[in-house]
């Protein structure tokens, strides 16, 4: 890609096209904004959790990971804590689900796990299969609809063992997991999402080696990376030949997707290197992966280390919706890295508790960007870490006006899936954050769910939309 290309491509980016008018973002505009009205009819308003984070009780390479440390003796995970009970959805799934009623949401999103349903290989778990399609079916009852996510970040041990995704048999083997699970749950389920976040485990796991396997090996992580890209393919005709049961009645047995986490790449400056630099990350982390999908070729290139170039049988085609997951916008500035940029957000911007700069815009830029794809868009995640949960209601508020905004400028948005639904266990950064519409007081032996502040935000919503939440 051209430095010339490399500019034109961010500047579009970030200004969501030439000579456009960006709606105002300011507090008092957000404020005012009847929210949920601009949002269309049959809109998904839901939650989203992942398996590992809340079920409770999964030994997978995460697990075996959380017990261990780095060379240094520093642990894996920032506080300490190792993933255990969780928040014990897998016994407590029908209060969170009286928790998505109270919200008044119509979707939720949740992941099955690869290593409960297949603990060795060829296995099958009758009594974990059992539970997953009880939960389908309960949400199908209440009428609230499943997006069930295939993969989300966690291997059984004995695919981790035989090389992860960097050994093609994990191909294999997941694709043969997928029309299992769509065997198993395509009597409820039509939404599909096959792959969580390719682009963050290749990168955390294999680039930076803070996630498992805990490498830094760049063509690894191309490997990794093309790999994932490679499994939603397969996963997606798999899902297509075994579920051809029409839950909802609305024509449509399946609805493949997958969820892509993007990020608006700010130049620090406006020197010809901040701005490349910015370029190459976001033409990288924003756009390689849909680039694939939209193309069927995969292209992935990091300079000096590795160009990947290749056609997957499939993958053109593959998708029936685009998810977006979104969370931040990085200031970039070149250095000596491996990524050739340094990430930051500068003193006096306005974060979350993780340090994530509050930018909802991103979300309406991103949204204009991607309706280009030509297809249906939905957010399959969106939060922040707020510990005293003060400052979730305005955040909710300020990215769903961004979703509205984005569907009045002509982007066609069909769900909003808010992270999380309830505190959990957010990777290496352990129990401290806290994302959830439901705070979980970890104190107490029954993991006691209580509302934070923004569930009333989102009953609005939902009430806005024509749904009706629960007392």
């Amino acid at each position: 890609m051209s430095p010339r290309s490399l500019v034109l491509g961010l500047g579009l980016a970030l200004l969501a096209g030439c000579g456009e008018q960006r709606p105002s973002f300011e507090p008092e505009k957000v404020n005012a904004a009847p929210l949920g009205k601009g949002l269309p009819r049959g809109f998904l308003l839901g939650a989203s959790t992942a398996s590992h984070q809340v079920e409770g009780g999964n030994e997978n390479d995460w697990a075996r990971w959380e017990r261990a440390s780095f060379p240094d003796g520093t642990p894996h995970i920032h506080d300490r804590s190792v993933s255990g009970p969780a928040t014990d959805s897998w016994n407590r799934f029908d209060e969170d689900v009286k928790l998505m009623k109270r919200l008044g949401s119509n979707a939720y999103r949740f992941s099955v796990e690869w290593s409960r349903l297949e603990p060795t290989p060829g296995a099958w778990d009758s009594e974990a299969a059992a539970r997953y399609r009880q939960w389908a079916q309960a949400l199908r009852a209440q009428g609230i609809e499943p997006l069930v996510t295939l993969y989300h970040f966690t291997l059984p041990t004995w695919v981790a063992e035989s090389g992860g995704w960097e050994n093609p048999a994990t191909l294999d083997a997941f694709e043969r997991f997928a029309g299992r699970v769509a065997d198993l749950l395509g009597g409820e389920v039509d939404w599909w999402c096959t792959i969580n976040e390719p682009n963050v485990l290749a990168v955390f796991g294999y680039m930076d080696g803070v996630w498992p396997p805990g490498k830094k090996d760049t063509k690894a992580m191309a490997t990794v990376l093309a790999h994932l890209i490679e499994a939603h393919a397969r996963a997606a005709r798999q899902l297509r030949t075994h579920d051809l049961v029409d839950a909802d009645g609305d024509g449509k047995a399946t609805l493949v997707g997958l969820a892509h986490h993007v990020r608006v790449f700010q130049p620090a400056s406006g020197s010809t290197t901040d701005i490349a630099v910015a370029g190459l990350t976001d033409e990288f982390f924003n756009e390689s992966v849909p680039n694939a999908l939209r193309t069927g070729r995969i292209s992935l290139s990091v300079p000096g280390s590795v160009s990947l170039r290749r056609e997957v049988p499939g993958l053109k085609g593959s998708l029936d919706y685009f998810g977006l997951n979104y969370y931040s916008r990085d200031h970039v500035r070149q250095d000596a890295s491996p990524s050739f940029s340094h990430k930051y957000v500068p003193a006096g911007y306005d974060t979350n508790d993780l340090g994530w700069e509050l930018y909802p815009e991103g979300l309406y830029l991103l949204l204009k960007r991607y309706a280009a794809f030509g297809l249906p868009l939905v957010v399959t995640e969106n939060g922040m870490d707020d510990r005293s949960g003060e400052r979730r209601p305005y955040y909710l508020r300020s990215h769903l006006y961004a979703v509205e905004q984005a569907v009045a400028a002509g982007a066609d948005v069909r769900g909003y899936f808010h992270w999380s639904l309830i505190d959990n266990f957010e990777w290496a950064e352990g129990y401290a954050p806290r994302f959830g519409l439901f705070r979980v007081d970890r104190s107490s032996p029954e993991l006691v769910r209580q509302d934070t502040p923004a569930v009333e935000t989102f009953r609005e919503a939902a009430r806005n939309l024509g749904l009706t939440p629960t007392p």
